[in-house]
């Protein structure tokens, strides 16, 4: 038996009902897999990350899975990158759509007029220019810093340590989804943490049931050779806990067990 839980973006209260919700079925060692995203959107990715990484020095059999946001909150941090060649609309990571305003809000960086960007000629790119915090507006070499200084290394070495993917039984836990017919030893780290094209149309038999995120829903879905547990937690929806044994999964609700069947 082995619980999973989607893409949290920064909702550490809905974190905290999933997680009970978890211990209640399973009790205060149940082995948990998290799926990634676990920054941005949502108001407090700091908290979401200290629950995190309390569980994992508690000992608990917590495993933890890189997403794409983390992937782009960690660049920032470390090599000031605002985009990623996967988003082809050229946002920024500082842009409100992605939501990296709101992850460095909760370290304390807060903004009351938010970010002005330029729009380069390569792709039409969007950079950022200016950020203003507490009414001083600091470039983007400034906002390095000034996150460099707020996010605690602890933070900076989680993100920097997660996996691309875990394994366990008949099961494949991955952020985004992987490329059809490619062993996942060989898969494009970009894939694992990006994939959408290529992947949710196709319904061939990967081998193991692969459990992702990434692609939001309203609610978990199984479809048979893939289960995506992204339920809209980063645009306010509940986060859904799931169950697994061997094959076979459920939701966890205030009421108990519920089937997650394929469609």
């Amino acid at each position: 038996m082995i619980y999973a839980i989607g893409d949290i973006h920064g909702q550490a209260a809905a974190l905290d009902r999933a997680l009970a919700l978890i211990e209640t079925d399973g009790g205060p060692d149940a082995p948990v897999v998290f799926l990634g995203d676990y920054t941005d959107r949502g108001p407090d990715s700091r908290g979401v990350l200290d629950r995190l990484i309390d569980g994992r020095d508690a000992g608990r059999p917590w495993r933890f899975v890189m997403g794409n946001h983390d992937r782009m909150f960690l660049r920032f941090v470390t090599d000031g990158a605002q985009n990623d060649d996967r988003i082809k609309s050229g946002l920024s990571w500082m842009n409100r759509r992605l939501g990296g305003t709101t992850t460095l809000a909760s370290y304390g960086l807060r903004s009351r007029e938010g970010a002005a960007f330029l729009h380069t000629n390569n792709g039409g790119r969007e950079t950022l220019s200016s950020y203003d915090i507490d009414g001083r507006r600091l470039g983007p070499q400034e906002l390095v810093i000034a996150a460099r200084e707020a996010v605690p290394e602890a933070h900076i070495q989680f993100l920097a340590t997660l996996d691309l993917w875990v394994a366990d039984g008949p099961l494949l836990f991955v952020h985004a989804g992987l490329r059809p017919g490619i062993p996942i030893e060989r898969q494009d780290p970009d894939d694992l943490l990006w994939i959408r094209q290529g992947w949710l149309e196709d319904t061939r038999d990967h081998g193991p049931l692969v459990v992702h995120g990434h692609t939001a829903l309203d609610h978990p879905r199984h479809y048979g050779n893939r289960v995506n547990l992204d339920g809209g937690a980063g645009y306010g929806n509940p986060l859904v806990p799931v169950v697994f044994e061997g094959r076979e999964s459920w939701t966890l609700t205030p009421r108990g067990r519920v089937p997650l069947r394929p469609d």
